[in-house]
């Protein structure tokens, strides 16, 4: 109970109190506003009027209830005449609206003083209002009897209550079992109360709504666990509403009806299947008689929808839903109430590289898919959204014959080359090798920047791995031949030094053409190293030890330098990728170090055959 229940002992010892006033003479009669040099106190006439004045005034006391008439109202007093021409004013607060007080009634009234500062006489309504009905009060407080009131007005902490005619006030927390939202929607409504708090001499009277509630509450919360049993069906009303689920009030108890046993199928907030104040059937899931805990279900009222899930959704079938749900894993697909399906992200496009499902699909968006899998135990669906079109790789071949030129936008660089789009969700890779007849390129930036317009050459299509290789340089004349001409064995060329490496170094000869010069070949003498002899950007003087079209590569020497027979043995343990596997066809890193190997391999096969013969 309340602080205010706790205190009510103490206040009403005060109040049980005799509250008796003592007896009052009138006080002597004076005369206001009187002209002295006219009127004069001992005229005979004067101290006649006197005296009757005096004489009514004896048979009224100060503190008890007189008879009056009411004189004259305005809009904030009301003057009333008690007799012996006595008149007092009244504040016109001090009376109701259904007092529909007009000049000429007969009211009764509490004389407080027989005159004030003003000289009037002191009167009250509320005061006179409230000693009448006072023994009614204290009866029904001391024998703890429920009474009836009306709201009358919101003030600041609860309501101000008619109670037998006179205001008495309920506290916010006392109005209901829980917080009341809108107080104002109460007002004018009849309540039944019980008295909590009573203080005569201050005219105060609290009084509780919420007690009468938890009697009645209790009564019926005994009677209810009595009968209460696993699997019941009753009746209750929505009281609370959280997060996690919504209280049920089965008419005495409450019990929690979890966000899950709500429905078959998603809910995000319990808001979205009831409001407080709903009334529903509902089914006992739970109940624990010692912990008063009392579990609800609303879905179990209804049929569980998985149970013929395998006949209604067939696998290969078309089906169609609303996405309820997104994740970065896939989003879940609302078949019927209860049923859901997935749709994993692989299973969204044949083509996109899709990064969230967001960017395929929306919230409440319906969409048709095709059943994969279904498994009814673990309530599971799987879905594609993608099989409802057809796979555009297995034409892919006819739109993108091997040899044939297209035109694409560059979309990304990696260290091993390029991709390019030749059309929404179709991407191709463009090696690092094919990006140049003539150049070693080291990063696909030397040549391409992201965004670029380029034609390309299909070289090779791999729809099971789903990926297209395509070339570059292919779609340029190959300059080899015209090279192997101009740098025939023996030419005397120039050539500035663009790199060096552990086994050589690779010179510019000008149009975009590399040769390479190996160690042997650089005049070393002693420890030396290819940088104690040759700087980057150096020009040198160099004589064609070798031209090798087939390979794409020139081989060099320094023009001073001692003519080796080793010198094509340095260039090939280079392991230059550049002249091997130019024009292959080929789009994965791991192809090319297979091939390598399986060269390796035959050659030592053939080596093996050599020894034998």
């Amino acid at each position: 109970m309340s602080e205010e229940l706790e205190s009510t002992t103490t206040e009403n010892q005060e109040t049980t109190e005799s509250q008796e006033i003592p007896e009052k003479k009138a006080p002597p009669v004076r005369i206001l506003n009187r002209d002295e040099e006219e009127d004069s106190l001992d005229d005979p006439a004067t101290q006649e009027m006197l005296a009757l004045v005096e004489e009514s005034l004896k048979t009224l006391d100060e503190g008890e209830i007189v008879r009056g008439k009411v004189l004259r109202l305005d809009e904030k007093e009301v003057l009333v005449d008690i007799g012996g021409k006595s008149e007092g004013v009244i504040p016109m607060s001090e009376f109701s609206e259904s007092d529909a007080i007009k000049v000429g009634d007969q009211i009764d009234v509490f004389l407080e003083k027989m005159e004030n500062q003003d000289g009037l006489v002191e009167l009250s309504k509320t005061r006179a209002d409230f000693v009448k009905v006072w023994d009614k009060v204290k009866e029904a407080y001391d024998n703890n009897q429920v009474v009836e009131g009306r709201l009358i007005r919101k003030i600041k902490g609860g309501v101000v209550a008619d109670l037998f005619g006179v205001e008495a006030f309920l506290p916010g927390s006392q109005i209901a079992l829980r917080q009341v939202q809108n107080i104002e929607d109460l007002l004018g409504k009849v309540m039944r109360f019980k008295i909590i708090k009573l203080n005569k001499r201050r005219r105060n009277i609290v009084v509780s709504r919420r007690v009468v509630l938890e009697e009645e509450r209790a009564q019926l919360k005994g009677k209810i666990l009595g009968e209460l049993a696993k699997d019941q069906v009753r009746e209750g009303v929505v009281k609370n509403i959280t997060d996690f689920g919504a209280f049920v009030d089965l008419g005495g108890i409450d019990g929690l009806l979890h966000i899950t046993d709500m429905s078959w199928g998603r809910v995000n907030h319990p808001s979205e299947v009831v409001n407080i104040g709903d009334k529903l059937m509902v089914k006992v899931l739970s109940f624990d008689p010692e912990r008063e805990r009392i579990s609800l279900g609303l879905k179990q009222l209804t049929p569980y929808p998985w149970e013929n899930v395998d006949e209604k959704y067939k696998v290969n079938s078309r089906v169609r839903g609303k996405v309820v749900s997104i994740t970065d894993y896939g989003a879940f697909v609302e078949l019927e109430k209860g049923v859901e399906g997935l749709i994993h992200i692989g299973e969204m496009s044949w083509t996109r590289h899709v990064r969230h499902p967001s960017k395929i699909v929306n919230i409440a968006d319906m969409v048709e898919c095709v059943v994969l899998k279904v498994d009814k135990e673990n309530e599971k669906i799987s879905l594609s959204l993608k099989q409802t079109e057809t796979d555009p790789w297995d034409t892919l071949d006819l739109k993108y014959p091997v040899r044939s030129r297209f035109t694409g936008v560059v979309r990304n660089l990696t260290n091993f080359g390029a991709f390019v789009e030749l059309e929404e969700g179709i991407d191709g890779l463009v090696h690092i090798s094919d990006m140049s007849w003539t150049r070693r390129i080291n990063h696909p930036s030397e040549v391409l920047k992201k965004g670029d317009t380029i034609e390309v050459e299909v070289l090779n299509i791999d729809k099971d791995g789903r990926r297209i290789s395509l070339g570059l340089k292919q779609t340029q004349e190959n300059p080899w031949p015209k090279l192997e001409q101009k740098f025939a064995s023996g030419t005397q060329v120039e050539g500035s030094v663009v790199r060096i490496i552990d086994r050589g170094v690779v010179v510019d000869l000008g149009d975009d053409v590399e040769g390479f010069v190996p160690l042997s070949q650089l005049g070393l003498e002693g420890e030396q190293k290819p940088e104690d002899v040759v700087k980057e950007g150096e020009a040198l003087q160099l004589r064609v030890t070798k031209v090798d079209g087939g390979n794409q590569r020139i081989v060099l020497a320094v023009k001073d330098a001692a003519p080796s027979d080793d010198a094509d043995d340095d260039y090939d343990t280079g392991n230059d990728y550049q002249s091997r596997y130019s024009g292959s066809g080929t789009a994965a890193i791991g192809d090319h170090l297979a091939e390598e190997l399986r060269a390796q391999e035959a050659k030592r096969e053939e080596a093996e055959r050599s020894e034998e013969s």
